[in-house]
């Protein structure tokens, strides 16, 4: 019977035991697997030949101050605000009495030992007075206290503004990123980057002759285990890569976008026609100005929010671009609350053209299929696995590689036994600890998926932070932030084919040579309000 390496046999021990003294056996054994399993490891490594990334190098943050306007303080505004370097001080008192309840829970301290990006924060826009009213608090730091801007179009031609952060509903980001962009404001914008299909066009064409900074708020290309799967994929470890299965389970109010109603909101309190912009008119509504993405008016579903963090995860690493083809369903089966927008989704993107690389003869294997699920009524972490023909990698805020029995790169490295195909032969985690302090069943699912905080040197940070980094890097040095208009552009229109198909209850098909839907028309798209 074959002798397994990589476990302290009886027969070892007994040798042991014969012919020095016990501790002196044990140490002996024991050293002696360990300079076995060493060697495995070495050869394992030499193989896939995989480097850890290195992080992307941002420029110097020294200079003038950049004047930041930021327009939409809801609960992303707030995040992406304090990101930059300003915090509430609710927020702050918070903190400070979890630190108290739980000494693991150092999101204070780490927000204060934040590297400064040296901006000045000179505008806020909310619709909301109490919302403005918090925002400002946040950014009166040394001296500067923000303007009020009750308009967003006064934001625009304020020379006081080199840049801004839309953190709107949908609805709005592309009428302001236009607007931004044509005065010649840098441009951070949250996903989904747009609301329609035809505003993608314009949007695009918009920041390409402009050529300000556009920046896509997708902050996992910040996250380490992501650049390190890039290098998995150029190296071939995973083989052809044929089926990708990523989910969104999330199974409370907030993740089910049943957010707080505030005791202040009225229409005293709130612009109701300024928040309404380009949707339908109709009287004062607190839930669906609390609770927008519930409705197509305002915002783009589980398809915008949620499938396109998703999509560009995997867009990051396979750079497959739009799909040739999308088909999804759904209904509204957990939260039966009057919302239009499904909370059990499930999408189909197909890639009939797509290749990893291969390990086998060429021309066997082409194509690959994305599989989206989601359910707002379970929390079950379902994980993100792409699935190759030699190896699956289970991607997140931690990398995991397990070579398949059948793979044709590692038949004899499995058959010898170096390669075992019940545990992992690859595993990346920067942290080396785990995730602390999540506190939710929304923040956990963000968290697993690499989409809170990666880690620089050991030291955890903020994935959003590195993220406005990298824009305010371009925006003083130069360069293309990682997820720019064309990445922004892909992202869109992969969302909004799965949203017509959900809406119009058929398979949407693209074509490539025109950047067009080819079995669509303005008229369909009309009808449900994406054109």
């Amino acid at each position: 019977m074959k002798e397994d390496n990589n476990e302290l046999n009886r027969r070892d021990v007994l040798k042991g035991l014969a012919t020095v003294p016990v501790l002196g056996a044990f140490w002996g054994v024991a050293q002696t697997k360990k300079n076995k399993d060493s060697a495995v490891k070495e050869q394992i490594f030499k193989e896939l030949n995989i480097e850890a990334a290195k992080p992307p190098v941002s420029g110097s943050m020294e200079g003038n101050p950049l004047r930041i306007g930021i327009i939409g303080f809801g609960i992303r505004g707030e995040q992406l605000l304090r990101a930059a370097g300003f915090a509430t001080k609710e927020w702050k008192e918070e903190m400070k009495k979890n630190n108290l309840e739980n000494p693991k829970d150092l999101r204070l301290k780490e927000f204060l030992e934040q590297e400064k990006l040296n901006i000045k924060l000179n505008g806020v826009c909310d619709v909301f007075d109490v919302r403005a009213e918090s925002a400002i608090e946040a950014g009166s730091v040394d001296g500067n206290k923000p303007k009020r801007y009750l308009h967003f179009e006064e934001m625009m031609a304020s020379p006081d503004i080199d840049a801004v952060i839309i953190a709107t509903p949908d609805h709005w980001h592309a009428p302001m990123a236009m607007a931004a962009a044509k005065a010649g404001k840098h441009v951070y914008v949250e996903k989904c980057m747009t609301h329609k299909v035809g505003e993608t066009y314009d949007l695009k064409k918009t920041i390409e002759d402009t050529k300000i900074v556009f920046q896509l708020g997708h902050q996992h290309r910040q996250t380490q285990s992501f650049l390190t799967a890039q290098d998995i994929i150029k190296k071939n470890v995973l083989g052809h890569v044929s089926l990708i299965q990523v989910a969104t389970n999330r199974n409370d109010d907030n993740g089910a976008w049943q957010y707080e109603i505030h005791e202040k909101a009225s229409p005293k309190t709130i612009d109701w026609q300024q928040f309404l912009g380009n949707a339908p008119k109709r009287e004062f509504d607190a839930q669906r100005f609390f609770r927008w993405r519930k409705w197509w008016d305002y915002g783009t579903g589980l398809s915008g929010d949620l499938l396109t963090h998703d999509y560009d995860r995997i867009n990051t690493i396979l750079k497959m671009g739009i799909p040739d083809s999308v088909m999804a369903s759904g209904g509204v089966y957990t939260h039966i609350d009057g919302r239009e927008v499904p909370d059990v989704f499930q999408v189909v993107m197909e890639f009939p053209n797509y290749t990893s690389g291969t390990s086998q003869e060429k021309g066997k294997e082409k194509g690959m299929t994305f599989l989206y699920t989601s359910t707002l009524g379970n929390q079950y972490d379902r994980g993100t696995l792409v699935m190759g023909h030699d190896a699956t990698l289970e991607l997140g805020a931690q990398l995991t590689v397990m070579a398949d029995p059948r793979s044709t790169r590692y038949k004899e490295m499995i058959e010898s036994g170096l390669i075992k195909t019940d545990v992992p032969m690859y595993s990346y985690n920067p942290s080396a600890k785990g995730v602390d302090a999540v506190s939710g069943a929304t923040a956990k699912y963000f968290a697993n998926k690499g989409m809170m905080y990666t880690y620089r040197d050991g030291k955890r940070v903020d994935s959003t932070f590195l993220h406005i980094k990298e824009w305010l890097s371009c925006i003083r040095h130069g360069g293309t932030p990682s997820c720019n208009i064309q990445q922004g552009f892909e992202e869109a229109m992969s969302a909004h084919m799965a949203t017509a198909s959900l809406r119009l209850g058929k398979k949407i098909t693209w074509d490539h040579e025109k950047q067009r839907m080819a079995n669509v028309s303005e008229a369909e798209l009309r009808s449900v309000g994406m054109a």
